[in-house]
């Protein structure tokens, strides 16, 4: 607790009236995906550790708490109020702009949101921080500041489950003003777990597999809390009777805490009933800011809720300001995929596998916060204070890295192979599987930029999953979806680079290639990406780390030629098949793609630059002349595919989508492959000249003409940029990732305008219009999204790769 002036809240912060509402927000496109409306805030937690996210009005309403599943409902008792006294008059608030819809606390008073006349506050984002204004309500100037402690390069404290609330409360009048502010909370050990243990995998109407999630909320039988007190630290811990040994899956606890101070009174209340009319802590708090310091550790029994409070009183004097520090911590080491299979996460490495380490956790928060918030300022200072780039840049660079906090995130405690553990993130909440490899060869350049160790681990796990094979027989959901019958299709082909790591209710990194939408055995992009990626990882963090490739060579050699197997005609460039198979899964390609062929020329360039590589470090090999004829091989293949590519596909102005289908589209992503060759430093696969003639014929027909570029670039239509199918999906939408990608490669080819231009549009549409901290994979000028909360959207980090080198 510190005196101090206003906290800096950086002018490119996102920004919304607190509780005030969306005319017009998206809505989404297919009924069976996840829509949980506008109010989205920024998400407050370690990688891997559960997540809770705090929306513009107040409430605490995100809950992935239980790794890779998604809970959206909020908690009224789970919540911040404010207390405050002149001496003359009293008033307060809990600090969210809408009482309960179920009728609960109904003698609570809630915090007046802001309307077209009057705004009562601001709230400001900018990951991993976040910071509630409150204004033209109380008298006194209040701001609370929430972070995790998140930072590039840390691989301890960012993985730590715990949220840092900092209040700066300041008295600008000239009587003095007595505070108070109460942190309430709900004992919810226990809730974030599968009820189902092994639940029914189905087809969902839209063709992705699917499975029930059904938490146990409200299942609160045998919790109790208690005060927990040190000399410098007070707060109430949360935790149950009897956990079992080993820790199951949604035991653990919860804390809240803050530090005691000369200048301050603590009250606390252990054990009300937060569904009831919260009379218990209302009367004493909205009476003169005090709570009755009752203490109860009785459990819970069936169908009783168990609530606890802190508040912090203190008088302000004329001009006087003061820091109050809260903290919220919770403890549930364990993550469990299907029935059995049971992962810790990476903070046990610092804090213990047993579950009841919330209390510890919580006073090492309120020790080290002041440092945590100066580590964050100076990771993020030296690209804030940038010139070159735009608030609203900066403000979506940062915030779309909030996927990493709540992308279903999982991040295991270190074993002697993996050493730092290892990660993943979910393609995205409908499609709930991990690391999608086609995806993430776009949604992994913050990953790589900010924290490279965990990239490489996520690339090692496909490494290891190249050479592994499942012949498990699978219906595939596309043909459901177009009212044909299926092919039966294995799983996962031997050497077939696997679509995803697997998903929550199976296996992750183990059991891979989960989706059933498509046949991704037959995919022609995933293996090419594979390679990219790998070399992308060793380049572009430092290219010393010789090991890295040498750990993946083999799979890069199993795998191309997996895919060269796909080269029906003998011309060196793998065709597509007429199903869609490649990451525009909607769209069939034929012959030779653009998008593949390209992706396809510059894996084996990047393959051939890795084995000279390896052969300069000949140490890492097994064999030196087998690494010498791979090369040799994919010369050759590379040699006859070089020209191929230009007589299919080139038609003066652009390249063709393939060579079979006869479609005059023009491809946003067409040249992919070009954008990753200049990226690594490697041959071009296309001449400058006729990528720049390509590049400028996707602005103009995919982005100005559809729709006077208000949206951002569709993913394909002619050149006059009409549709070729106007009843045709992913062509017509715009996808998010997919047009940051494209923006890197403008920049990189000389057009940042028109790159950042693009950018810009795509951001506003998303911040604009009710889709922040849940960035879909696609938007359309229909006002509709697909697929929230997606991997690929952090391409806006290529982007800022691009300019910055």
């Amino acid at each position: 607790m510190t005196n101090q002036s206003s906290p800096q809240i950086p002018s490119s912060a996102w920004k919304r009236p607190i509780g005030l509402g969306w005319d017009q927000p998206y809505t989404v496109r297919y009924a069976s995906n996840i829509d949980d409306g506008p109010w989205h805030g920024m998400p407050l937690g370690g990688f891997g550790a559960g997540c809770i996210g705090r929306s513009s009005r107040g409430d605490f309403n995100l809950w992935h708490i239980d790794g890779g599943e998604h809970v959206f409902q909020n908690f009224p008792a789970c919540q911040f109020s404010v207390f405050e006294s002149n001496g003359a008059s009293s008033q307060a608030y809990a600090l969210f702009t809408q009482a309960p819809d179920d009728g609960s606390l109904k003698s609570w008073q809630w915090y007046p949101a802001s309307n077209g006349t009057q705004e009562t506050g601001t709230y400001h984002a900018l990951y991993p921080r976040s910071w509630f204004v409150y204004e033209n309500v109380f008298q006194a100037e209040l701001t609370c500041e929430q972070f995790s402690p998140i930072w590039a390069n840390n691989y301890q404290e960012t993985s730590y489950p715990v949220a840092v609330f900092a209040w700066q409360a300041h008295n600008p009048t000239n009587a003095p003003i007595t505070l108070s502010i109460m942190l309430s909370w709900q004992n919810m050990v226990g809730w974030f777990t599968n009820a189902l243990k092994s639940p029914n995998v189905r087809v969902r109407d839209d063709g992705s597999p699917v499975y029930e999630y059904q938490p146990r909320v409200g299942e609160s039988q045998e919790n109790y809390n208690y005060l927990d007190e040190s000399p410098q630290h007070i707060g109430c811990f949360f935790g149950r009777v009897g956990m079992t040994e080993p820790l199951q899956e949604g035991e653990g606890s919860w804390c809240i805490a803050t530090l005691k101070h000369p200048q301050v009174e603590v009250f606390h209340h252990t054990r009300w009933n937060p569904v009831g009319t919260g009379e218990e802590v209302w009367q004493s708090f909205a009476a003169d800011g005090s709570l009755p310091n009752y203490i109860d550790t009785t459990a819970a029994v069936e169908n009783e809720q168990l609530g606890g409070a802190i508040a912090v009183r203190f008088t302000l004097q004329p001009g006087e300001t003061l820091e109050i520090p809260f903290v919220l911590s919770w403890d549930f080491p364990v993550t469990e995929f299907a029935a059995g299979i049971n992962y810790y996460r990476r903070y046990t490495d610092f804090f213990d596998k047993t579950g009841d380490h919330a209390w510890a956790i919580a006073t090492l928060a309120l020790e080290q916060y002041k440092t945590w918030q100066q580590q964050i300022e100076s990771w993020q200072e030296p690209i804030l204070n940038r010139e070159d780039l735009p608030d609203w840049f900066k403000m979506a660079l940062f915030n779309e890295l909030y996927d990493l906090t709540s992308g279903g995130t999982l991040w295991s405690a270190a074993t002697p192979s993996d050493p730092i553990g290892q990660f993943a993130v979910l393609e995205c909440l409908d499609y709930r599987w991990y690391e999608s490899l086609d995806v993430r060869l776009y949604g992994s350049f913050g990953l790589l930029q900010l924290f490279p160790e965990l990239e490489k681990s996520v690339m090692r796990a496909f490494a290891r999953a190249i050479p592994q094979g499942d012949d498990t027989p699978r219906v595939i959901g596309y043909y459901y979806t177009i009212g044909a019958e299926s092919p039966l299709a294995v799983r996962k082909a031997v050497g077939a680079t696997p679509h995803d790591l697997g998903a929550p209710n199976e296996h992750v990194w183990e059991k891979t290639n989960y989706t059933s939408y498509q046949d991704c055995n037959l995919w022609k992009d995933l293996g090419c990406d594979f390679v990219l990626q790998v070399y992308r990882d060793y380049l572009l963090t430092g290219a010393e780390d010789v090991q890295f490739l040498a750990d993946c060579w083999d799979a890069i050699v199993e795998t191309l030629d997996y895919v060269k197997k796909f080269d029906l005609d003998g011309d060196g460039i793998p065709e597509n098949s007429g199903a869609p198979d490649q990451t525009f899964d909607d769209w069939r390609l034929q012959g030779v793609s653009a998008y593949c062929g390209g992706l396809w020329l510059a894996a084996l360039e990047a393959a051939i630059a890795i084995s000279d590589i390896l052969l300069q470090n000949h140490q890492v090999l097994e064999s030196k002349d087998l690494v010498l004829s791979q090369k040799s091989t994919y010369e050759t293949w590379l040699t006859k595919s070089l020209p191929i590519y230009q007589e299919k596909l080139w038609n003066g102005k652009y390249y063709r989508l393939d060579s079979e289908s006869g479609s005059d589209v023009v491809m946003a992503d067409q040249l992919c492959g070009q954008f990753y060759a200049n990226l690594l430093e490697l041959p071009e696969i296309v001449p400058s000249d006729r990528a720049i003639s390509a590049l400028q014929t996707v602005y103009d027909a995919c982005f100005l003409k559809f729709y006077n570029g208000q949206f951002g670039a569709a993913n394909g239509v002619r050149p006059d940029g009409s549709p070729e199918n106007p009843k045709a999906t992913h062509p017509l939408e715009v996808w998010t990732g997919i047009n940051f990608g494209l923006a890197a490669f403008l920049v990189q080819m000389g057009m940042k305008d028109e790159g950042l231009r693009l950018t810009q549009a795509v951001v506003e549409q998303i911040y604009n219009n009710g889709l922040q901290f849940r960035t879909p994979e696609a938007i359309t000028a229909a006002g509709t999204f697909r697929a929230s909360t997606y991997l690929r959207a952090m391409a806006i980090w290529a982007v800022y790769l691009v300019i910055s080198h």
